[in-house]
């Protein structure tokens, strides 16, 4: 044990570090007092004699329940508590030695309660107070004579140092205040730091998977495992985006992906799906991991979310041709519902939550097979949504992994949207392009549709 640990009292509980030298000043006080007196005739030897005790207590003590700490490994709070109790006894025999002088034993009570408050342990106030009375009964039994009167001299000592002692413990707490709030500081500052690295890296991250990640469920550990669920997995590309990559500068082609790529997350997020992956213009969605309503609910939503998907490539070819695009970009998508396996494959350095297995392969196999803004789905998925999904059967398609051929339909639209009272109409040729989204068309806008549609025939028929 080195002479700095041991002034510093590193076995104890963090607070005596600063405690152990207001300890030593407080004994050394004790001493001048009890040392005043015995000069002025008015204690006697044995008060001088306890001390010179009371000028090595508190090294000893601390040296004590040093060794405790580390030997026997006891509790810091333990140790504090017989501290307290250790020194309410050496002041109590302090007061006794010194005939329980008013002035001098007022000081010393005033000082065991300044020095128990430090500690920010007001119970052990009463323990104190019992430790107290038993040293003083102690000296008692020694043979201390009362003597309430005290001399000038001891009595403007004492005085002198328990103010002095109170000043220092004082600029003690202040200093220890200024730190607090540095670290308080500091603390807020590291806290908006963790809060904006949280926002950045929710971005590479879907909800689903964020909550599960950051989610232990009072386990201590992230919720995220490998496991086989029933799930509906969605992938899309766009038809003749590469071709255009050829055409244009990477900072307009970056600035159509990711404006691509952010308006159909947005609808992958609205539908409740978990985007896996982007790869180019690819997109990998799956439905039914995380907190999943049934088979049937997943494969519904995923569909819909792909026949708004296809809305919407019909709005951003509006605005593409506005920037001067005129290639027809085309989105196909392809959907398929089964059991795959779910969680995170990947080293050690570098993990993946994805899904893999062979319904993966097949939804990949039918959004490679479907024709420009076609949404094909396996027999699995159309069966679970064919309710309120009119769908056109396309025969079978052979598929690596598959025995036999795969059945697979063509998602037309939603039935309701399909009779006269059909709430969705788009009709886009070169030169034309119209949509009317009935459910999503506010009442006071609808004058001005009809005015822009009766200047559209105007112009026509001129």
């Amino acid at each position: 044990m080195s002479w700095h640990k041991f002034w510093r009292g590193d076995a104890l509980h963090r607070q005596d570090a600063s405690i152990y030298p207001q300890r030593v000043l407080g004994y050394l006080a004790l001493c001048l007092t009890l040392g005043c007196g015995l000069l002025e005739g008015h204690f006697t030897a044995v008060a001088g004699s306890f001390a010179l005790y009371l000028l090595v207590y508190p090294h000893l003590s601390q040296f004590i329940v040093h060794w405790l700490g580390n030997r026997l490994e006891c509790q810091s709070a333990r140790l504090n508590l017989a501290l307290v109790l250790g020194d309410a006894a050496h002041l109590g025999l302090a007061a006794g030695f010194m005939g329980f002088s008013l002035v001098p034993t007022l000081s010393l009570l005033c000082l065991l309660l300044f020095y128990i408050l430090l500690r920010r342990e007001p119970w052990h106030a009463m323990l104190a107070l019992i430790a107290l009375t038993c040293g003083a009964a102690l000296s008692l039994v020694a043979g201390t004579s009362l003597s309430l009167e005290t001399p000038v001299a001891t009595t403007v000592l004492s005085l002198l140092l328990l103010v002095l002692q109170l000043a220092l413990a004082a600029c003690q707490l202040r200093v220890h205040n200024r730190k607090a709030d540095a670290l308080q500081h500091e603390l807020a500052t590291t806290q908006s730091k963790h809060a904006s690295l949280a926002r950045d890296l929710a971005r590479y991250l879907s909800p689903q998977v964020w909550q599960m990640t950051f989610s232990r469920n009072g386990t201590g550990k992230p919720l995220l495992k490998t496991q086989r669920k029933k799930l509906t997995v969605f992938f899309s590309d766009i038809k003749g985006f590469t071709d255009l990559s050829e055409e244009m500068e990477p900072e307009d082609l970056a600035e159509i992906l990711n404006g691509y790529l952010s308006d159909m997350t947005s609808i992958a997020l609205k539908h409740g799906g978990t985007v896996d992956k982007f790869i180019g213009d690819c997109i990998m969605v799956f439905f039914g991991d995380g907190q999943s309503r049934g088979a049937k609910h997943d494969a519904m939503a995923a569909v819909s979310m792909a026949i708004e998907m296809r809305k919407h490539m019909r709005t951003l070819r509006q605005r593409w041709q506005a920037m001067g695009i005129h290639k027809r970009l085309e989105i196909r998508m392809g959907l398929n519902t089964g059991y795959c396996t779910v969680g995170t494959f990947g080293a050690e350095s570098r993990l993946d939550y994805t899904v893999i297995g062979r319904e993966v392969n097949l939804a990949s196999r039918l959004e490679s097979a479907a024709g420009p803004d076609e949404i094909l789905v396996s027999a699995e998925t159309y069966t679970l949504v064919k309710d309120e999904i009119m769908g056109r059967d396309k025969g079978h398609i052979q598929v690596k992994g598959f025995a036999r051929p795969v059945s697979i339909y063509q998602v037309v639209d939603y039935r309701r949207d399909l009779g006269p009272a059909r709430s969705y109409l788009a009709h886009e040729i070169p030169g034309f392009s119209m949509q009317l989204d009935a459910v999503n068309l506010r009442l006071e806008d609808i004058e001005s549709v009809v005015s822009a549609l009766n200047q559209a025939l105007e112009q026509l028929q001129d």
